[in-house]
């Protein structure tokens, strides 16, 4: 297949996947499998084969972090019921005082998201923005669009979310490299997109921005102290799964060793163990211990993993799509032309998912078909660290924060804002999460990592 044929046809596929989302208004995973079986057709592949390869790609990529996602929900959840969101709040912004509220906002933001999808982390935490901010004086967005930040970077470039363990398992990255590595470019993108930007942009809008829903949540009554788990036992549960992951790694890249701590630190580094200890850890941690029944404790367990059913179908669709690519002979195609024509791979990666982002909204589809297309280009000997490959994705998946993304509206709905407040705040947040992100993967592929 000549690379001009090989380009058109990915094109109109992802514009196919683009007009359905949002034209059609199709599922997000009905979309990525009609696009699939379309593209596997005007390639020239038999019938069998095409579904063959949508079949083996969703499975291959489910069967990697499908558990992951579900044992990570279930953790997220316990810190959702326990309080223990809240108890890390009162403790970071007691220590941290009035003046440094917005730098204490991002750090709450940064560790509650390790455990928490975003939107869940937006509605446990900005409650909690509402009453700091009356209680400190300060203005609400002050308060509030640090935490929001910080909550969209964990999104974006650390494990266990769905977009960073899809680009893990598609590139074939290590989940310890990955953690400690997410976790350099994360601080970075955290400090500039929340308190920096913070302070520049609050005194520029309006006073009275925000000052509705502030008032509307003045009645809020807070948890009982009392009632909370501790910060200690609450910051060990979430840190954790990182601890074990990261101690895994760290022993399989020592190289092969004999003795028994280090097979049983491998077995227990792995994603899929660590988060199932994990979650188990926190069933008595923040349920048994704070007095939660298991009845109880299993029906939130039960009830967290519902949701996730179109998420999983969703990135199971965007492994599909990627295999299809690669089947097809498309993807071969496509990565000759990039080598040939020296497209780094980090900006090719970061203009795609960005690209993506843009025009279908959810980050987590820009970055699954964005993997889906890189990941056989990185097999041609490009020598880019694929941890990278995944924070870079990750950086273009974050970036704009278009009207199309749900979050633009939930954090203009819930903040009170206008449309144009929304897009100084929200959106260029995003796109200083995305930038700041490219510029640390290329400082650190600069620097060999």
């Amino acid at each position: 297949m000549s690379v001009g044929m090989a380009l058109l046809l990915a094109v109109v596929a992802i514009g196919v996947v683009v007009f359905l989302i949002e034209r059609v208004k199709l599922n997000p995973f009905l979309s990525l499998f009609i696009a699939s079986v379309l593209l596997g057709f005007a390639a020239g592949m038999p019938a069998t084969r095409v579904v063959s390869a949508f079949e083996t790609g969703a499975g291959d990529v489910l069967g990697q972090i499908a558990s992951v996602i579900a044992l990570g929900t279930m953790m997220g959840k316990m810190l959702e019921v326990s309080g223990g969101a809240d108890r890390i709040a009162m403790t970071v912004v007691s220590v941290a005082g009035a003046r440094r509220v917005d730098w204490a906002m991002m750090l709450i933001g940064l560790l509650v998201g390790l455990s928490v999808f975003f939107t869940v982390g937006f509605v446990i935490l900005v409650p909690l923005a509402f009453s700091i901010a009356r209680q400190t004086r300060m203005p609400l967005l002050h308060v509030a669009l640090p935490v929001t930040a910080a909550l969209s970077v964990v999104q974006g470039y650390m494990p266990p979310h769905p977009g960073a363990m899809f680009a893990l398992a598609a590139y074939h990255a290590d989940v310890g490299r990955l953690i400690w590595m997410g976790a350099v470019v994360s601080v970075p993108a955290a400090i500039i997109s929340g308190p920096l930007y913070t302070r520049f942009i609050v005194p520029r809008l309006p006073a009275d921005a925000g000052a509705a829903a502030a008032s509307q949540h003045g009645r809020d009554t807070p948890r009982d102290p009392a009632a909370l788990p501790g910060f200690g036992i609450t910051l060990f549960t979430i840190l954790a799964p990182m601890v074990l992951m990261l101690a895994g790694s760290a022993v399989r890249f020592m190289g092969p060793i004999g003795d028994g701590w280090a097979a049983a630190l491998r077995f227990v580094g792995d994603a899929n163990v660590g988060l199932g200890l994990a979650a188990l850890l926190s069933f008595w941690t923040l349920g048994l211990r704070r007095g939660l029944t298991k009845e109880k404790i299993l029906a939130c367990s039960n009830e967290c993993l519902g949701p996730l059913a179109s998420l999983l179908l969703m990135i199971g669709a965007g492994g599909g799509f990627g295999a299809e690519l690669m089947a097809s002979g498309i993807s071969d195609a496509i990565a000759h032309a990039a080598v040939e024509m020296h497209v780094p791979l980090l900006l090719l990666a970061w203009g795609l998912a960005a690209g993506m982002r843009v025009a279908v909204g959810s980050a987590t589809v820009a970055m699954s078909t964005t993997a889906g297309i890189v990941a056989p280009i990185m097999a041609h000997g490009h020598g880019v660290s694929p941890e990278l490959l995944v924070l870079a994705t990750g950086a273009g998946a974050v970036m704009f924060g278009p009207m199309n993304d749900s979050g633009f509206w939930q954090v203009r709905d819930t903040l009170g804002l206008s449309v144009p407040q929304t897009a100084w705040t929200w959106s260029v947040i995003e796109t200083l999460i995305g930038l700041t992100g490219l510029g640390m993967c290329l400082l650190l592929g600069w620097c060999g990592l």
